[in-house]
């Protein structure tokens, strides 16, 4: 490999630095700062790179992506959150809030859900304090427990609903017993496990370089308009789908029949394809298992290899240079390289970061522009080595460093080479290396100096990056970046030759699946949540298929989401930029909004996934398990137990053929409402008409006014009382029998049966003081009038002040009178 004949002035200057008759630069760190772009472009103030101002644009031709394919038949579980890790309470005197991992309450799901693991190891050391089902024992110590007895009381009693509201005395004896050990024993050697789980899963939150390099990939067919989508399917992504894709440059792809699957024995983690020589590679990386396909032209894959890796692969590349020459990275720092001639050997081993130290076991590895060179990268930087030349020997291309104005907590998350794009790469010493701040393009013949630096601006992490071949001659290349979080970005790489690379017109930020979200109908608030989580799903893969043409480029663009969906979008190549402006915001079709309406009509019919972990209840599966279905007058339906024995949501299809409702009853007529009347009057301007009417009502001859009296609790309270019987005319009760003298008992005096009537039971509890005023209250009640006329005349007929004589000695001692009713 030759350098070119004309080198970029700016790259190189001649003598050490502060010796020639440039401006003294000594006070340089680094080469770096020291060189500059050869031409005087414009700069971006925003991300500090050199772009041409005019540029070709690639305009979507929808708001958003589209759904290619209908949802998969198996649900989606979009896994533990933030929210299910970390502690909800606050530490008051922290300045600044962490996060704080929630051991507790993990552990207490953990020996809920799995109780058999955590308590298992300790059954054996207590098997003599438990007395065996089917064993006889005649032992009473009281550190015998029965195993049978005890496993009842923890698996059915559930009073009030929760299993620790009430404990018998064998789990008292229980916990006695075992609480000692329990505690120390479980607490000390699962927390600590639990711990290491919870800050994995929580580092695999912020990032999860499982699917770095993109599960989804493009396979060209026969014709440049029909290829193949190859992507993982199912609830654990452990199908290899074949999807057979039409393209055109006038409408949306189109899915040609049913997919081809192969399934396979873990998790798909990343796809890569790639052409040498007429011939199509597949090359497929799973956990712990990666396989190599030969695609022929009608599609059809035949396996060449399938290799097992013991410790866990991070990566996999295929060479542009040997057809069927594949690179494998390791967990544990290794490089292997298989070729169909020497099969599987290791070139590189090194359990140790590069430039620093940091704990992320990734490794990376891709190929160069010569075929027995490999660039080999982890979090601190990237190395180039020698296949052919002895073990350790390298070169150091990127490190994450001052040479690179790196910031701090900066790592590398993926790198590419980017010379076997195309028949005309961009340069074929070219390597892009991605972190989470900056796009860097380095030259692999101008180590540890980046060419270009970008500063991308993604939200969630760049582990995706496809260079596509110009569509036109002479144009720029596009270069597609996309985010875990769904977010994508479209540059235009220029500069071929002896001149630097430079962005061609401004940077482009491309809807996501997210962004679909208008195309859909309005659903009810649950249904809704769920379809924002399902486009809110996590991207693993990102393909692009390109249609060159003379008139108008077509770009097709496919996203792999978490949940298994393919979503794709179109866009047009804008020839003259200044149309871009002028032309027509991007819309929605009813062609569109149909499709997405077939789609989410699929999504709402595959059932929900059962809930991970719920919180104690009062088992129902039990008790209509040993209860018999009474016999009841209305026949519950079949479908209404099956749906209570299930624990779900009752549905209305559940309770079958509803009855007619039959109309509910007229009220009754009550008394007329003079307030309501006298303001009906006022508005409609009548009010001295009705006043009128009510004096002349009123003002009759025997007839008294009306005078409107207000109900208390008490009028309410004894309404019904009034109802029964009047006792207007009466003045006092009987006598009580326990207020007569000692005397005057054997003696009762004889009362007439008319004045029985009157002894009623509310007569026996009130104070005589009391009874006269409950009779002066009941007497104005406007309800006296509802008193049948047969009680009324019965009472009246016996006048209550006539009654039996009654010796001078049992007359009872009057008391005094109560303040208060």
């Amino acid at each position: 490999m030759d350098f070119p004949g004309s080198l970029p002035p700016a790259l190189f200057r001649t003598g050490p630095l502060g010796v020639s008759n440039t401006p003294d630069l000594s006070f340089m760190c680094s080469w770096r700062d020291a060189l500059t772009l050869p031409e005087p472009l414009a700069q971006n103030s925003q991300n500090g790179v050199s772009c041409t101002a005019a540029a070709p644009l690639w305009e979507p031709e929808t708001p958003g992506p589209l759904p290619l394919l209908p949802p998969g038949p198996d649900p989606w579980d979009p896994g533990v959150t933030a929210r299910d890790l970390l502690f909800r309470g606050g530490i008051p005197f922290r300045r600044k809030p962490r996060a704080v991992l929630d051991v507790t309450e993990q552990l207490s799901r953990f020996l809920w859900d799995h109780g058999d693991i955590a308590f298992a190891p300790l059954g054996k050391l207590m098997l003599e304090n438990f007395k065996l089902e089917g064993a006889r024992s005649h032992s009473k110590k009281k550190t015998v427990v029965s195993v049978k007895s005890l496993l009842q009381d923890l698996g059915g009693h559930q009073p009030w609903g929760c299993p620790w509201a009430s404990l018998s005395f064998r789990q008292r004896r229980f916990s006695i017993l075992g609480g000692p050990v329990l505690g120390t024993s479980v607490a000390g050697l699962l927390g600590e496990l639990l711990h290491e789980e919870l800050a994995t899963r929580w580092e695999r939150l912020l990032l999860d370089d499982a699917f770095t390099g993109g599960a989804l990939a493009w396979v060209p067919g026969r014709t440049p308009q029909v290829g193949q989508l190859v992507y993982p399917a199912g609830g654990a992504l452990d199908k290899l789908h074949f999807q057979e894709v039409s393209v055109a440059p006038g409408g949306d792809p189109q899915a040609l029949g049913d997919p081809g699957h192969i399934q396979l024995r873990g998790p798909v983690r990343q796809v890569a394809t790639h052409t040498v020589q007429g011939e199509a590679l597949l090359a497929v990386r799973s956990d712990y298992h990666c396989a190599l396909w030969k695609v022929s032209k009608q599609g059809r894959p035949a396996p060449l290899r399938v290799l097992q890796i013991g410790k866990g692969a991070t990566g996999i590349s295929l060479s542009p240079h040997l057809p069927g020459e594949l690179a494998v990275c390791s967990r544990s720092g290794a490089v292997c390289l298989w070729t169909p001639q020497d099969g599987l050997r290791q070139i590189y081993k090194d359990p140790e970061t590069l430039v620093f130290r940091d704990p992320s076991p990734w490794r990376w590895a891709d190929f160069t522009a010569h075929p027995r060179v490999l660039t080999v990268g982890d979090r601190t930087g990237v190395k180039i080595i020698d296949t052919q030349g002895p073990p350790g020997c390298g070169l150091l291309l990127f490190r994450g460093g001052a040479e690179a104005a790196c910031q701090k907590g900066e790592r590398v998350l993926l790198t590419r080479y980017l010379g076997g794009c195309g028949p005309e790469p961009l340069c074929p010493t070219f390597h892009l290396i991605l972190t989470q701040f900056s796009l860097y393009l380095v030259d692999e013949r101008l180590p540890l100096v980046p060419l270009l630096k970008w500063n991308h601006d993604l939200p969630s992490a760049p582990l995706f990056a496809q260079l596509l071949p110009p569509p036109q001659p002479g144009h720029a290349q596009p270069l597609l970046l996309g985010g875990q979080g769904g977010h994508l970005r479209l540059l235009q790489l220029a500069g071929t030759g002896a001149s630097a690379p430079r962005l061609a017109g401004p940077p482009q930020s491309l809807p996501s699946s997210s962004d679909s979200l208008s195309a859909f109908p309005l659903l009810e608030p649950k249904s809704q949540w769920r379809l924002q989580e399902r486009l809110k799903a996590p991207t693993i893969g990102l393909a692009a298929a390109l249609l060159p043409s003379a008139s108008a480029p077509v770009l097709f663009l496919f996203q792999l989401s978490a949940a298994g969906d393919v979503f794709h979008q179109r866009l047009r190549l804008q020839a003259d930029p200044g149309l871009a402006s002028s032309a027509p915001v991007a819309s929605w079709t009813p062609q569109a909004t149909a499709c997405c309406g077939r789609w989410l009509k699929a999504l709402l019919e595959i059932p929900l996934p059962p809930p991970v972990w719920a919180a104690p209840n009062f088992s129902h599966r039990r008790v209509l398990g040993c209860v018999e279905p009474r016999q009841m007058e209305q026949k519950v339906p079949d479908a209404l137990r099956a749906a209570m024995a299930e624990g779900r949501l009752l549905l209305r299809r559940d309770l079958g053929a509803v009855p007619s409702a039959e109309p509910p009853p007229a009220p009754e007529p009550g008394p007329e409402d003079e307030l309501s009347a006298r303001l009906e009057a006022a508005w409609e301007g009548r009010a001295a008409a009705w006043w009128e009417s009510q004096q002349g009502g009123s003002s009759g001859p025997g007839k008294r006014p009306r005078r409107h009296k207000r109900r208390t609790q008490l009028s309410s309270t004894f309404s019904s009382l009034s109802g029964r019987l009047d006792l207007s005319d009466a003045t006092s009760p009987p006598r009580s029998p326990d207020r007569t003298s000692p005397e005057a008992r054997p003696q009762p005096p004889v009362t007439p049966p008319s004045q029985e009537l009157t002894q009623e039971p509310w007569a026996r509890g009130v104070p005589s003081e009391r009874q006269q005023t409950l009779r002066d209250y009941m007497a104005k009640l406007p309800l006296r009038a509802a008193v049948p006329s047969s009680q009324t005349s019965s009472v009246r007929a016996t006048p209550s002040r006539q009654q039996a004589p009654v010796p001078s000695g049992s007359q009872p001692r009057r008391r005094k009178p109560r303040m208060g009713f």
